[in-house]
């Protein structure tokens, strides 16, 4: 089955499937076509998360030497940005709770190859117009917003996705046709199907339907009510005409993806961050882009919350993940920093204890963190959630995540939709989009404790609904045959 040439029913026309043929033969007069031949693959521990989430990383190898059996699950991503790295932390959390094995397969790490180098060459692109749209904003306003807003959100734009898939799909022929396999990125979901895979889960990021998430042969897992609405009627993907829509069995609402250790522990640390709101040292965490974007609104923030650091009313925890030129420029920026600074820098042990300890001891000053391994670097945020009051960030994966948040800028149109969803849900701020803005925002959490208490108890009730619990519902569909089988 040609998958570019009809989706979900829907015939794309020559012209579009003529571009997407020439856009896949482009790649192949850059790369090669290694089509015809036979990857294997071996195990190791991951970095940092192997012992925390049980999670083996699959690497390319000249001989098979890793057997996969009953409790095995496979987690294909790709590293852009730490987005999807953070929602496979998620699914490969849950299906280690759940008594699942969980392996690490990222099609960007795989550097020889044709797949790799494809990935390699996007990810490149996505990062550079990242950088732009916050330096440039007639770039943001003419080019990425509309790019990430409607562009992707094309059909056009999945066929051509679709024929360049096919030639991701040789790194996995090693893995057996039938292993549960969920995808946290749509080129690893679209590699599986084109590869054979008959269980593969598409676990969709944003709340914002576009045509670049489709993978047709997988089932779709969204988030919230909204998208599942929107991909199921493949809303705008093609404004000239009607589309068949989405069948039932492809799509399904899970809920939020988010890992086992924070949501089994939402009760208690809410219950310190309600604590902590009437007169105690309020906690906040702000999580740095890898690309550095919003550096005017971070350095704003830090600014901001000085004079409550060095009176003891508030910490302030900063990770820039594995980009230490980023933590250079905001403290060459901001040098009084360094009166209330303790770096934590490519330690993950000690950063984990820190995290555990902070849960039930003072923490005071500003506390800095980055880590040369990118699962550390990704991880890091998540340890510090729990023992933090507030994350800053921008709405992106984290927008789901059940702790109180501060929403700022955006990079890119369909990341506004995760803003909505935390706001409606009460569990975040609305978007705000200027430092003016989210100082003002900062002022009023800052010296007001009912905010955090009223997103704490927004949180509490989501929880009850089982609002957090999409990355379990997630390893469920993926192993759903396997389990029938007995």
């Amino acid at each position: 089955m040609d998958r570019a040439k009809v989706i979900f029913g829907n015939e794309m026309s020559d012209k579009a499937y003529r571009k997407a043929v020439a856009n896949k033969n482009k790649f192949i007069r850059k790369y090669g076509d290694d089509s015809a031949k036979n990857y294997h693959l071996t195990a190791v521990p991951a970095p940092a998360i192997g012992d925390i989430l049980g999670t083996e990383q699959l690497l390319i190898s000249d001989h098979k030497d890793v057997e996969f059996d009953r409790k095995s699950l496979i987690i294909g991503n790709i590293r852009m940005g730490f987005g999807h790295y953070r929602i496979s932390m998620a699914i490969a959390s849950a299906a280690k709770a759940m008594g699942y094995e969980p392996y690490w397969f990222d099609l960007h790490s795989f550097k020889s190859t044709t797949c790799g180098k494809i990935i390699a060459e996007q990810n490149e692109l996505y990062s550079l117009g990242s950088r732009l749209s916050q330096s440039i904003p007639l770039f943001n306003k003419l080019v990425w917003e509309p790019i990430n807003s409607e562009g992707f959100r094309k059909l056009t734009y999945n066929c051509s996705d679709q024929k360049v898939a096919e030639l991701m799909a040789p790194v996995l022929h090693d893995l057996p046709k039938d292993i549960p396999y969920v995808a946290t990125h749509v080129w690893p979901a679209q590699a599986a199907v084109h590869a054979g895979l008959t269980s593969v889960v598409n676990a969709i990021p944003d709340n914002w339907p576009m045509a670049l998430h489709l993978a047709e042969g997988s089932i779709h897992t969204v988030q919230t009510p909204s998208a599942y609405l929107g991909y199921r009627a493949l809303r705008g993907m093609d404004k000239k005409r009607q589309l068949k829509p989405m069948p039932k069995t492809s799509i399904a609402y899970t809920g939020h993806y988010v890992d086992h250790e924070l949501v089994s522990n939402i009760e208690a640390d809410c219950a310190r961050r309600k604590a902590r709101s009437h007169g105690g040292t309020k906690r906040w965490l702000m999580s740095v882009g890898g690309a550095g974007a919003q550096k005017e609104i971070f350095v704003s923030i830090i600014r901001k919350l000085l004079p409550d650091i060095a009176k003891g009313n508030a910490a302030l925890f900063i990770n820039v993940g594995d980009h230490r030129n980023v933590w250079e420029a905001l403290i060459n920026e901001i040098p009084q920093m360094r009166g209330y600074l303790t770096e934590h820098f490519d330690d993950f042990a000690e950063t984990k204890a820190f995290a555990e300890a902070a849960l039930d001891s003072e923490v005071v000053g500003i506390h800095a963190f980055c880590h040369s391994d990118i699962f550390a670097a990704v991880y890091s945020t998540n340890l510090l959630m729990r023992c933090s009051d507030v994350l800053i960030t921008k709405p992106s994966e984290l927008s789901f995540y059940p702790i109180p948040k501060l929403m700022i800028k955006r990079v890119g149109g369909h990341e506004a939709w995760g803003a909505i969803r935390a706001a409606e849900l009460g569990d975040g701020t609305y978007e705000v989009t200027t430092p003016a803005e989210t100082c003002a925002m900062i002022d009023l959490i800052q010296n007001h404790g009912d905010i955090i208490d009223m997103m704490c108890d927004n949180i509490l009730t989501a929880h009850k609904a089982g609002i957090y619990k999409g990355a379990y519902r997630v390893v469920k569909l993926a192993t759903h045959k396997m389990r029938k089988r007995g």
